[in-house]
C-alpha cells in the first residue's frame, strides 16, 4: 500500500508553505528519512524526509504551489528490499585506486615510474613553472628598482601633471593614475582632464546583462517580511526615541581583554554581548518593554529571550537567544556566532526564530548612522544600534573627541509610555558608559 507524504507541522503560527523544489523525481528510488522535497515557509526552508523505503510515486503538488499543513504532497510506492540495497550500494563511496601507470615526460618523451620522490617534487616544479610564467614582470621591476639609484625625472606627484590639470582633477575627484598624458614627456594637461570628463561612461554591467528592467518573483520569506512590517506600522502606535552613547569605556575594556577572552573561550569578544546584558538590566526595570498585547490583555514576560536581527542573502531573519539573563558574556557571543552562521548557511530552524520577547538590530555593521527600526510583532519594542563615529563631546566644560554611537528605541505606545521608553534607553546608556555596572547587575 502506498505511503503518504504530507506537509508536517511547521511550528507556531505557520499554517502553509510553498513547494520550493522536489529533490527526487517520480519513479526514483528513495530511502527512509532521505530528504525528498523542500518547502519554503514564511520563516525558513524545511526538507521533508521520505516516510519509508520505496519508489517515489505520484507527485500531487507541483513546484511553486502553496499547500496547508497536513496536505498530501505525494506517495511512496513499495519496492523490493534488493532494490533498496542496490541503491545504497550505488551511493556508497569507493576510494580511487592508486595510479600505477608511468608518468610521461612531454619534453623528453621519457617514461618514469611514479615514485614517492616524484610525487613530492612534481608539484614543487609545477609551482615554480607557474611563478616564472605569471610574475616575470614583477620580479624584473623589483630588480630594476634596486639598480636605479636616482629618481625618475617625471612623477605624477611632481612635474608629470600641469598645475591647471591638477586643480581640475582635485575639484572633480579624478584619479590621475587613470589619465593618460598627451603633453611632452607624458605630462597630463588640462585638455586631458577635460577630454576624460567629456567622455561618456559605459552602461552598467547589470543593464548589459539583464536589460533596462528586471522582474524577479519575490520569495515567500520576502513577501512575509513585507507583510509583517506593514502590519506592525498599521496595528501598533509606533514611536521612536533616541539617545547617544559614549563607547570609550566599552572599547577600552574590549581592547584590554579581547585576546585573553578569545584564548579562554574560543570566541571573539564583540559589542553585542555588552548590549544584550545592558538590555536585560533595562527589561528587568521596565517590564512593559518586555511585554505584548493579546486581545484585551497585556502579557508581561518574566524571561528574557533576545531576538538578534541577521541579514542573509534570502532576507532578514531574527534568531532568538533564550534565557539571556542566565548567560555569561562568552555564552552570548558563542550563541550569536552559531545562530548567525546557521542563518547565513540557510540552516536556521523554525524553533530558532520563535519565542523572542525583545529585538536588537545592528545597522551599524553596514555603516548606518541613524534609523528608526520597525517592531517585530508581537513584541512591544526594538533597539537599533548604529555605527561608532568619533564626535566632539563636552566633558566637564571641555570639548573632547569621543567614539559615539546613536541608539534608537522604537516601541508600541499603546503599552509603553514615553517615560518608560526614555528611562529604559537611559539605563542602556549608563550601563555602556560604565560597563562595570553590567557585572554588578545595577
Amino acid at each position: 500500500m502506498p505511503e503518504k507524504i504530507t506537509v508536517p507541522t511547521l511550528g507556531e503560527s505557520v499554517t502553509e508553505a510553498t513547494v520550493s523544489k522536489w529533490l527526487k523525481s517520480q519513479g526514483e528510488k528513495v530511502i527512509a528519512d532521505e530528504p525528498i522535497v523542500e518547502l519554503e515557509t514564511d520563516k525558513v526552508n524545511v526538507e521533508v524526509p521520505a516516510p519509508s523505503n520505496g519508489v517515489l510515486g505520484n507527485i500531487k503538488v507541483k513546484e511553486g504551489e502553496t499547500v496547508n499543513v497536513g496536505s498530501l504532497l505525494g506517495t511512496i510506492n513499495e519496492s523490493s528490499s534488493d532494490e533498496i540495497v542496490k541503491t545504497k550500494e550505488v551511493k556508497s563511496y569507493n576510494p580511487p585506486k592508486k595510479q600505477t601507470k608511468p608518468i610521461e615526460d612531454k619534453k623528453n618523451n621519457v617514461k618514469k615510474k611514479k615514485t614517492t620522490e616524484s610525487l613530492i617534487d612534481e608539484p614543487v616544479l609545477k609551482l615554480k613553472d607557474e611563478k616564472i610564467e605569471d610574475e616575470p614582470l614583477i620580479l624584473e621591476q623589483v630588480h630594476e628598482e634596486k639598480k636605479i639609484s636616482r629618481k625618475p625625472i617625471f612623477t605624477k606627484e611632481e612635474a608629470q601633471v600641469s598645475p591647471a590639470a591638477r586643480k581640475m582633477a582635485s575639484e572633480a575627484k579624478i584619479d590621475l593614475e587613470q589619465v593618460k598624458g598627451t603633453g611632452k614627456n607624458g605630462i597630463i594637461l588640462k585638455e586631458d582632464i577635460m577630454a576624460l570628463m567629456g567622455s561618456k561612461p559605459a552602461p552598467s554591467e547589470r543593464k548589459i546583462k539583464y536589460g533596462p528592467e528586471e522582474r524577479v518573483k519575490m520569495t515567500r520569506l520576502r513577501l512575509t517580511i513585507a507583510k509583517r512590517l506593514k502590519e506592525a506600522q498599521e496595528n501598533a502606535a509606533m514611536l521612536t526615541t533616541f539617545n547617544e552613547v559614549d563607547m570609550s569605556e566599552v572599547m577600552s575594556m574590549r581592547n584590554q581583554y579581547k585576546e585573553e577572552f578569545q584564548n579562554n573561550y574560543g570566541v571573539k569578544l564583540g559589542f553585542m554581548s555588552f548590549f544584550v546584558k545592558a538590555c536585560v538590566i533595562g527589561l528587568k526595570n521596565f517590564p512593559a518593554v518586555n511585554s505584548e498585547i493579546q486581545a484585551e490583555e497585556i502579557v508581561y514576560k518574566n524571561y528574557y529571550n533576545i531576538s538578534i536581527a541577521v541579514g542573509t542573502d534570502r532576507g532578514l531573519v531574527v534568531p532568538v537567544l533564550r534565557g539571556t539573563d542566565e548567560m555569561s558574556f562568552a555564552d552570548i557571543e558563542k550563541n550569536i556566532a552559531s545562530l548567525s552562521q546557521k542563518a547565513r548557511d540557510g540552516k536556521i530552524t523554525i524553533e530558532d526564530l520563535q519565542g523572542g520577547t525583545f529585538t536588537i538590530t545592528n545597522g551599524g555593521i553596514y555603516g548606518s548612522m541613524l534609523s528608526t527600526p520597525i517592531l517585530n510583532p508581537p513584541q512591544s519594542a526594538v533597539l537599533g544600534m548604529h555605527n561608532i563615529v568619533e564626535r566632539p563631546v563636552v566633558i566637564n566644560g571641555n570639548v573632547e573627541v569621543r567614539p559615539v554611537m546613536y541608539l534608537a528605541l522604537s516601541y508600541d505606545h499603546r503599552i509603553v509610555d514615553g517615560k518608560e521608553a526614555v528611562s529604559f534607553l537611559k539605563i542602556i546608556k549608563e550601563s555602556l558608559e560604565q560597563p562595570k555596572r553590567l557585572f554588578l547587575n545595577i
